[in-house]
């Protein structure tokens, strides 16, 4: 639920926080993704350091709520305040802030610059238009990246690209996909209804979808379902909030449906319209095959680590920015199917009816995007960075 209006304007000025008493690392994510990412670092560096205590920010109140839903010791989670100078040193100051920690993206000169400690980049992502932006400022991305003083790279071209816009040399890390350590929330299983009302082989899941993605996705299950009329679909949408929308839309299309908001069972509606946040690996569990949403749009595309863990089927389309390095792995590998319109999504559906090519496409995505990461390598790198804290 929204805070109200002067709440949320407090947390983004700094103020208002309820700091918690303690020593705080501060880790900040933009939202859901980049935090989801880093949980398995987050649990493993609490459970070294048990002396320090962990502020985490996100820039929107769903990612706030899925990390105050972790549960995990020392850990509040806030709304990130706004990157001003005198905003970041009240918050460094009031929650005696030691060492700051961003994920992805996310690079803030006030809050490096005011930072005590250490400024570490984790999972680090410089697409090349964001670099080419950052060119033309040499001296900010310079100075900006001067603070840092451990960068954690996603891809080797992330990494050469923070090189060449400023970050020291002694901070280049090595190079891990946080997306690769994902571990499946112990807590997120379908529960005997929805087992039962799922058959997996007969159910496809249109994964985080995004406005726009929503029509092609009802296209293409109304094409297929020419074929296979008893083929059910899941649409679990990136935002819930248009859950009202989405419920008028697939009406329109003629559809059965039944809506996980409302608490409406899914018997056996054509598509369940799961609009709640939080419980994707729900989906996931109950689908043999899965769109990758995001990839139809200008949103650069979700993960697909995820999905694979599940050893479902993937489908995308071919805006995969935000993974490219995952992506392509499983291009080369033919671990995945492309897809570029409702048409080619009904067709990549068809051609996985057979529950056995599910599993074998599923199996083979999993192959594709393992990686040979040491967590606890990783883990070290960063606790010699906070030795000092």
């Amino acid at each position: 639920m929204r805070q109200p209006q002067g709440a949320y304007w407090r947390a983004r000025l700094g103020r208002g926080m309820a700091p918690v008493q303690g020593k705080h690392v501060w880790l900040h994510g933009a939202s859901n993704g980049e935090l989801a990412s880093a949980s398995a670092v987050l649990e493993r560096l609490g459970q070294a350091r048990p002396d320090l205590h962990w502020l985490v920010t996100a820039n929107t109140e769903t990612g706030v709520q899925m990390v105050e839903g972790w549960h995990l010791p020392r850990v509040s989670a806030r709304l990130a305040p706004l990157d001003l100078s005198h905003v970041s040193r009240r918050v460094i100051r009031d929650w005696r802030v030691v060492a700051h920690i961003s994920l992805e993206s996310e690079l803030w000169p006030h809050r490096f610059r005011a930072s005590p400690g250490p400024v570490i980049l984790l999972g680090a992502r410089m697409s090349a238009g964001t670099a080419k932006g950052l060119a033309r400022l040499p001296g900010l991305a310079r100075a900006v990246l001067s603070h840092v003083t451990l960068a954690i790279a996603q891809d080797q071209g992330s990494l050469d690209r923070l090189s060449h816009l400023g970050l020291p040399e002694k901070a280049r890390g090595p190079v891990v996909d946080l997306k690769a350590l994902y571990q499946r929330p112990a807590g997120q299983v379908p529960d005997e209804a929805l087992r039962a009302a799922f058959n997996r082989d007969q159910t496809w899941l249109a994964a985080s979808t995004h406005e726009g993605e929503d029509e092609i996705v009802l296209q293409a299950h109304a094409e297929t379902l020419r074929s296979d009329p008893d083929l059910r679909l899941i649409l679990a949408p990136r935002h819930p909030r248009r859950g009202d929308a989405l419920e008028a839309l697939i009406n329109a299309h003629g559809f059965t449906c039944a809506r996980r908001s409302k608490g409406e069972a899914p018997g056996t509606a054509q598509v369940y319209l799961a609009d709640t946040m939080g419980e994707m690996a729900i989906w996931y569990a109950l689908a043999g095959r899965v769109f990758i949403a995001g990839t139809l749009s200008d949103r650069g595309g979700h993960t697909p680590y995820e999905p694979a863990q599940f050893g479902a089927a993937l489908l995308y389309g071919p805006d995969v920015v935000n993974h490219r390095a995952g992506f392509e792995r499983l291009a080369k590998a033919s671990a995945a199917v492309e897809i570029s319109d409702a048409l080619s999504l009904a067709k990549a559906l068809l051609a996985l009816s057979d529950p056995s090519d599910q599993r074998r496409a599923g199996k083979a995505a999993q192959e594709a995007l393992h990686q040979d990461i040491d967590m606890s390598e990783l883990c070290a790198r960063l606790l010699d960075q906070l030795a000092t804290a």
